[in-house]
């Protein structure tokens, strides 16, 4: 199978045989598991026994040898298995008189080599890239850019709307014709990086969401562990909100409209898009129909809305109508005194996360519990999946309403439902958002002066990557709070916030400041995210973002058909944009 190598066991001991258990390094402190019982050698007939057992190739695994009485360790071999590889461990005696056990790992045949389909699609879209730069260059010859005119008759569609997650007015309809004055001027103001930085999270979210080819590093993190992009995803997009929440409110109080009318948009908005969550976006349709018995009522829409509901909110209520014009005692800090009550909400919101996650007693596992429960830990908490952050969502929510296929179930083999959305988890998620809106305040009262902005947008990545540093160890597993997507802990906040500033800032350099780069394609799904997301959500299954492998246990064709896929959506968010096409809720 795909991931999977070939393991055969010769063994040419003597009675009683031998035991293989095996431990995979992406899991820390985790039991040995059993894979097979191999039997003795037949010394009359000179025949070694055997056994063949399927490893996993995505992580180094040790393995351990030892003897099935007695419990005597005779081997331990560390190493990465290739898949569809075939590999033999021959197990003999160096000496009789010592008994000296020796383990020879041989490959049979050799694995394939599983990331050439990445290079060829890295190949095909860099190629596919070249030409459209090309074409660029050329729409800059007169002759050639008059002809294409001619043929094509292209409308004006550089003058866009608020996208939906930016901005809760929804005055303006699809259909209207505003005059050319308005449109200018919201051309002028608006911050294409934003779109940009929204739609490159969306993107790499629709593919990974799709299975991301089924390679490892495409996928969530187990339990604790480093960033890969995946892990990040979701905590941009959060971020991102949270900067254009700043924004739209800025603008719509600046126009003239009273905070009552702003909350009450604030509040249908949050409204629907925790509706949409449940009732649209809901993985349990997997089992059929939708019932009370078995709805996810947590996800990925609800905990954006209540995000969304909780960050403008608390803006609105605190913020001035004319806050640029404030002066701050210490202006290097201006961006947080002016904002004060906001800041000492959140430090108590934080606090909150503190007490519950650390002093809550919680059943049968110790106070303080961060850690996956299962085989994790060496199998002592078993139930003990997400400490605090598990126990409050089973005791108010109920198992049944919250996801059961946590991605700690396959490395860590836990058995308790978890839900990564959780009602903990989403603090830190209205932590992240407001970080985002730090960002989005500095573009304002900063605004026009473009090196202040880069440099604030630097030295807050700087302060939040110290924080990480300082409760993480620079550790992988022994930080004071691990960084864990699974429970938002305030590290992942922190050190994805870090990332978030300093790619803001690349985006915001090329695309608004230097205008090196319009930010094509992602600012089409940027614009139109919360179609892209839910539409992929719901035609996941159909075709052409779908259909039947001839090989379902090849990577090339699983990253093919996801790949595919995203195109596709990015390709339909171009038309909408081309139309001037924006779902807004």
């Amino acid at each position: 199978r795909m991931d999977q190598a070939l393991l055969l066991v010769r063994n040419e001991l003597p009675a009683p045989g031998l035991r293989l258990a095996a431990r995979s390094g992406s899991c820390h402190q985790c039991l040995y598991q059993f894979l097979a019982f191999v039997p003795p050698s037949n010394e009359s007939l000179r025949k070694p026994g055997t056994a063949s057992v399927m490893v996993d190739t995505q992580h180094p695994l040790t393995l351990l040898l030892n003897s099935s009485v007695g419990d005597r360790d005779l081997c331990k071999i560390q190493y990465h298995f290739g898949e569809f590889g075939n590999y033999s461990l021959v197990v003999n005696t160096l000496s009789a008189s010592t008994k000296t056990v020796s383990c020879d790992l041989i490959i049979n045949e050799g694995p394939v080599n599983s990331y050439l389909p990445i290079l060829f699609a890295f190949l095909v879209y860099m190629g596919i890239l070249a030409i459209l730069i090309t074409g660029r260059l050329l729409m800059k010859i007169d002759p050639v850019r008059n002809w294409v005119y001619k043929k094509l008759n292209p409308r004006e569609t550089d003058r866009l709307i608020n996208s939906e997650l930016g901005s809760p007015n929804t005055t303006d309809s699809i259909n209207c014709n505003p005059t050319p004055h308005s449109w200018s001027t919201a051309s002028q103001q608006r911050l294409h990086s934003l779109d940009t930085f929204r739609g490159l999270s969306l993107v790499i979210m629709v593919f990974v969401n799709y299975g991301g080819g089924k390679y490892w590093f495409f996928k969530h993190e187990s339990w604790n562990g480093k960033l890969h992009f995946p892990s990040a995803l979701f905590s941009r997009f959060v971020f991102i909100m949270g900067t254009s929440i700043e924004l739209s409110l800025s603008s719509m109080l600046r126009w003239g409209s009273s905070k009552w009318k702003v909350l009450r948009k604030i509040l249908w908005r949050s409204f629907l898009l925790i509706l949409l969550g449940i009732i649209v976006v809901n993985p349990n349709y997997c089992l059929g129909p939708l019932s009370w018995d078995n709805l996810r009522i947590p996800g990925v829409l609800q905990r954006l809305g209540f995000t969304y509901l909780v960050v403008a909110a608390l803006e609105l209520l605190f913020t001035r109508a004319e806050s640029g014009t404030w002066e701050a005692p210490y202006p290097a800090l201006q961006d947080i005194l002016l904002y004060w009550p906001q800041w000492i909400f959140i430090l108590m919101l934080e606090v909150i996360w503190l007490c519950l996650t650390f002093l809550l007693p919680v059943p049968d596992c110790p106070r303080g519990y961060l850690g996956p429960g299962g085989m994790g830990d060496f199998g002592n908490y078993a139930n003990c999946t997400g400490g605090a952050a598990g126990y409050i969502d089973r005791l108010l929510l109920g198992e049944k309403h919250i996801y059961q296929h946590p991605s700690s179930s396959v490395t860590y083999q836990t058995t308790m439902p978890y839900d990564p959305e959780g009602i903990l988890g989403t603090i830190n998620s209205i932590v992240m958002a407001f970080l985002g809106l730090q960002a989005g305040k500095i573009t304002l009262l900063y605004k026009g002066q473009h090196k202040q902005i880069m440099s604030r947008f630097v030295i807050w990545s700087i302060v939040m990557g110290i924080i990480s540093a300082i409760l993480t160890k620079c550790s992988k597993e022994e930080g004071f709070i691990p960084i864990n997507k699974n429970l938002w802990s305030i590290s992942y906040v922190t050190t994805t916030s870090c990332f978030a500033f300093i790619l803001l800032l690349l985006i915001y350099y090329l695309v608004d400041v230097k205008k090196l780069w319009s930010g094509a394609p992602f600012l089409y799904p940027g614009m139109n995210s919360i179609l892209v997301y839910i539409g992929h959500e719901v035609f996941e299954n159909y075709f052409p973002f779908k259909w039947k492998m001839q090989d379902s246990q090849s990577h090339a064709e699983h990253l093919t058909q996801n790949l595919t896929a995203t195109t596709l959506w990015v390709i339909i968010s171009y038309l909408l944009y081309r139309r001037r096409i924006f779902w807004k809720i």
